[in-house]
């Protein structure tokens, strides 16, 4: 059956134009100087502005490895730096237009000319529902972002850095309190999420304020991380308990209070919560959620043409599927074998110690085959993690985190084991490909370790290209001869058709008024995954309106750009060049990646 791409042709972005491609010409040593000169303070231009962004956000700097006088502080979150950020932003944009003409720059400003002009384009659309973001869900919220911030972000190698964790966490209570009546204007304007979120976060709010030093019993998992990091370091005992006994008071003086009033918060909202799921609820929310399918997939598709495209797309995985299903010869309909697939046990592992084996052979396997479809690879290293334990009820399935520039972190590979049950033998290939190599791991460590790019580029993201390519990578692992069991090979269709899914539920539910059980109800009768994983996903793509669209939509490009460069450029096609022009740009928005593969194709024609 054919690939169902998102339009036939490169024209399918409204107003997308083709840039020509540029001829070299010789020209005189003083203009050559002067364009070095206007590259030079346009990179010096956003170096500065990355400087000043990063002065304004404490966590930003930790993420990349730099501890400085900010290390033990949080970012504000208060409207009012919320609004000056977007403030600087704009003023960036402004300064940058007026110093700067593109057209002297070379190609590589050129482009990072237009990618900030496009970064401040989505941010300015996106500013009108700023009010419109849910403060505490079962996927965000400071609830669980603090502490998981604190054991993996924040590194303790000095008394220095104990003592900005100790600070940290005397400035948590501060900051949840001022989370809390964020949340509580919003829910009193309408914007509460439906009820069925709240003991998801009342219960990861709890599991951070259980146990030692709050009662009696184990240690709770922030206390656990504190002791750990300090009794590592190398000095006297006296001063390590004293930093272990300010942690302590720090957690029962001023983090466990806020926690209890966040507690209380959510019930009090639990009661006013509002009938149905999705953000047509909000005043605002059909303009909202045609900002937001704009914003995550980077085109001018509408929501009922996501819809339709989720929908051609599962038709034609399910062929694939029979195919498979013939294959390993199953008697009886494609539902009957989703069954079997979700509830017969020889599909599911019985111990996390088992599931964490094979993902390190399926990736060692991997990494061995990647020189002959890559030039270039990431040199961080990539570790995989099971999800902690104190937010593995309510977090996702599995996801990425970048390594710092510095090499004190690498990238990470976190795997959701609390229920192994929805956790299948089938996709842990698939899965494995897309958040290790060569998907989220291969590409977003490339992104860091590009020298050249501005610190906006190099640190900055759009969905539809990142999650395009880690959705992209599960099939190019066929590509590269992997999937030998067809069982496997199952399950990495089963996850394309997964996605393909998405762009139906994710428009039925806040376009077309579908209810979470509806939306369950879909993916149970056209997926073979099992009830916990389709349930935990519908409640994921209710609380993230949009963002489930961008993996198929950006996919799809990837594909239909690498299938039309094969076509045109035959015998010199060359799958190494083509991932260059994918990855050594980091993250583009779609248009922006198809204007570069075609100027390519044209170069390598010639």
């Amino acid at each position: 059956m054919k690939r169902i791409f998102l339009l036939t042709t490169s024209a399918m972005i409204a107003g997308c134009s083709i840039s020509p491609i540029a001829t070299v010409s010789a020209q005189p040593v003083e203009a050559a100087d002067a364009s070095a000169d206007i590259n030079a303070e346009l990179a010096t231009f956003f170096e500065e502005y990355d400087k000043t962004e990063l002065a304004n956000s404490p966590m930003s700097k930790a993420y990349r490895g730099v501890r400085d006088a900010d290390y033990g502080r949080w970012d504000d979150p208060s409207e009012a730096a919320e609004l000056e950020q977007y403030q600087r932003g704009e003023a960036a944009l402004a300064e940058m237009e007026q110093k700067f003409d593109s057209a002297q720059l070379d190609e590589a400003g050129q482009l990072s000319y237009r990618l900030f002009q496009a970064r401040a384009e989505r941010a300015r659309e996106a500013f009108p529902f700023r009010r419109n973001s849910y403060i505490f869900d079962q996927m965000n919220g400071a609830q669980s972002q603090i502490p998981a911030f604190l054991i993996n972000i924040h590194r303790v190698d000095s008394k220095a850095d104990a003592g900005a964790y100790v600070s940290r966490l005397y400035a948590a209570g501060p900051l949840i309190e001022a989370l809390v009546l964020q949340s509580a204007e919003r829910a009193n304007d309408g914007v509460i999420v439906p009820g069925w979120v709240f003991p998801y976060v009342i219960s990861d709010a709890k599991n951070v304020i259980s146990g030692a030093p709050f009662e009696e019993g184990d240690d709770s998992p922030i206390y656990a991380d504190l002791k750990k990091k300090v009794n590592a370091l190398d000095i006297p005992h006296e001063e390590k308990a004293d930093l272990i006994a300010r942690g302590e008071e720090a957690l029962t003086d001023s983090l466990a209070p806020a926690y209890q009033k966040l507690v209380a918060e959510m019930e009090r909202q639990q009661k006013m919560a509002p009938e149905g799921d999705g953000i047509w609820r909000f005043k605002d929310g059909e303009a909202y959620y045609a900002e937001r399918l704009k914003n995550y997939t980077t085109t001018d598709l509408s929501a009922d043409e996501v819809h339709q495209i989720g929908l051609d797309n599962v038709a034609r995985i399910h062929g694939e599927m029979r195919k498979i299903m013939a294959q390993v010869g199953f008697k009886g309909n494609l539902q009957d074998f989703f069954k079997h697939l979700r509830t017969d046990d020889q599909y599911y592992y019985d111990t996390r110690e088992a599931y964490l084996a094979d993902v390190d052979v399926k990736l060692a396997a991997m990494k061995t085959k990647l020189p002959e479809f890559f030039n270039t690879l990431p040199e961080a290293p990539l570790v995989i993690k099971p999800v902690e334990a104190f937010r593995e009820k309510s977090a996702g399935k599995a996801f990425y985190q970048s390594p710092a520039p510095d090499g004190s972190r690498p990238g990470t590979y976190y795997v959701n084991l609390y229920n192994l049950n929805d956790m299948s033998k089938t996709e842990l290939e698939a899965l494995a490909y897309h958040e290790g190599l060569p998907g989220h791991h291969l590409q977003r460590a490339i992104q860091t370790e590009l020298g050249n790019l501005p610190p906006f580029r190099k640190f900055g993201g759009v969905t539809a290209y990142s999650e395009g390519w880690g959705l992209y990578s599960e099939e190019l692992g066929k590509d590269m001869g992997f999937y030998t069991d067809p069982y496997s090979d199952f399950g990495r269709l089963g996850m394309e058709l997964w996605r393909a899914c998405r762009l139906v539920v994710d428009t039925g539910i806040h376009d077309k008024r579908w209810s979470r059980e509806q939306a369950i109800a879909y993916l149970t009768e056209n997926t073979p995954n099992p009830d916990g994983d389709i349930r935990k996903a519908i409640e994921r793509y209710i609380v993230y309106p949009g963002q489930a669209t961008a993996y198929m939509i950006g996919k799809l490009k990837i594909l239909e750009l690498r299938e039309r460069a094969q076509s045109k450029l035959g015998e010199k096609y060359k799958m190494g060049d083509f991932h260059d022009v994918i990855l050594r740009s980091g993250p583009v928005p779609l248009k922006i990646m198809e204007e570069r593969v075609d100027q390519w194709i044209a170069r390598e024609s010639q």
